[in-house]
């Protein structure tokens, strides 16, 4: 086993652990997490009535780059790939992205806990996990798997950067506007990386590469 099929292995199961760990707390009502969900939540909502602005411009952002916008992209890559006939990126990123709603609301659906009575906006569904934090999760990852290898110099840590930040900021907007707690986010980051590993291990986007190969294989090359 190679050592990155490994490190996927070792990195998903933890995710796995602390998405069942968090799970486990809401379903037993562990004081220090129902204390941590209520702080986070008492905070954002007593400054979000008093700035509607504030409340606005994060509903705007959390929509904007909401999962429905990234399987949209997604959507652009795949129709690219599969004119390509580069149907590994193609069917990698259609199990990966495109089916990230279906596993968010399965869990959803699992925990069945409600939303938290301050919510500042509309949100539908239930509360755990957040649906933003695993669709971006995998969102960013999935799209950084496949861009990356055909970016060339410090564009590739610019882009890795930026997915960073999209996936930390639309974590915190969703706790923001009180239509999650933070363990919902963390669940739902934990679920939604440990669902990418899988997609990544079973689903490579990109022919393994052999001795005879020149150069690795890049987006719209592989077959």
């Amino acid at each position: 086993m190679s050592p990155r099929k490994s490190w996927l292995i070792g990195s998903a199961a933890l995710a796995v652990a602390v998405y069942a760990l968090v799970w486990i707390g809401y379903a037993l009502q562990w004081n220090w997490l129902l204390t941590i969900d209520s702080s986070w939540l008492d905070t954002m909502y007593r400054y979000g009535v008093r700035h509607r602005g504030w409340v606005i411009a994060w509903n705007v952002f959390c929509t904007v780059l909401g999962p429905t916008v990234f399987r949209l992209l997604t959507l652009v890559v795949i129709i690219f790939s599969l004119v390509r006939r580069n149907v590994r990126v193609a069917f990698f990123l259609l199990i990966s992205v495109e089916l990230s709603g279906l596993i968010s609301e399965i869990a959803k659906y699992a925990a069945n806990r409600p939303r938290p009575a301050t919510a500042l906006v509309v949100a539908p569904s239930t509360a755990f996990p957040s649906g933003h934090a695993l669709g971006v999760m995998v969102g960013v990852l999935a799209l950084l798997t496949v861009a990356l290898p055909v970016m060339r110099g410090p564009l590739r840590a610019w882009l890795v950067a930026l997915g960073a930040v999209t996936v930390i900021a639309i974590g915190i907007g969703r706790v923001v506007l009180n239509v999650h707690h933070a363990s919902d986010v963390l669940a739902g980051w934990a679920l939604g990386y440990a669902y990418f590993a899988a997609c990544l291990l079973m689903i490579p986007p990109t022919r393994p590469v052999t001795v005879t190969d020149e150069t690795p294989a890049a987006l719209g090359t592989a077959h």
